[in-house]
């Protein structure tokens, strides 16, 4: 029996093995290198979010606490939001926000950390997804009790 069960185990850490060294190739890698940055940079984002019964665009959904970033309202489905392109700004940027009729960018997405007016869009602000979340209808994991400064206020 003990010999089975060594036999099992050696053939299944072989597979295993065998399975890690096929994604290492395939992704252009060695094994004895990981890569370097410049590897890195050349390999695409890999990592889709998972999207779960978005809303139908929702309009404007009123913030639960005080200086909460707005929620988009819409689905984000295929917008990119990368170091190389944001596609967020294609309608919330200051030239196309007015055509659009998408909320503007506010100014303090155009500053740096000191305040100081910047050209663009400053680099701590420019992933948008990092702070704005899209509102969806799912069933939690853990019950949530958490009440708004509004439904505190009413008690």
């Amino acid at each position: 029996m003990r010999k089975y069960l060594t036999f099992i185990l050696t053939a299944l850490s072989a597979f295993a093995s065998a399975d890690v060294q096929n994604n290492i190739d395939s992704n252009n890698m060695s094994s004895n290198h990981i890569g370097s940055i410049d590897q890195l940079e050349q390999i695409p984002e890999k990592v889709a979010p998972a999207y779960t019964n978005p809303l139908k665009d929702a309009g404007n959904i009123p913030t639960t606490f005080l200086f909460q970033p707005p929620l988009v309202p819409h689905s984000i489905r295929g917008l990119q939001v990368t170091k190389n392109a944001n596609q967020c700004l294609a309608c919330h940027s200051p030239e196309f926000s007015p055509t659009t009729g998408a909320p503007r960018v506010p100014e303090s997405h155009f500053q740096d950390r000191d305040g100081n007016p910047t050209g663009e869009t400053s680099p701590r602000r420019y992933f948008c997804l990092q702070c704005h979340v899209q509102q969806t209808e799912v069933n939690p994991i853990i019950q949530n009790k958490f009440d708004t400064i509004r439904q505190n206020q009413g008690k």
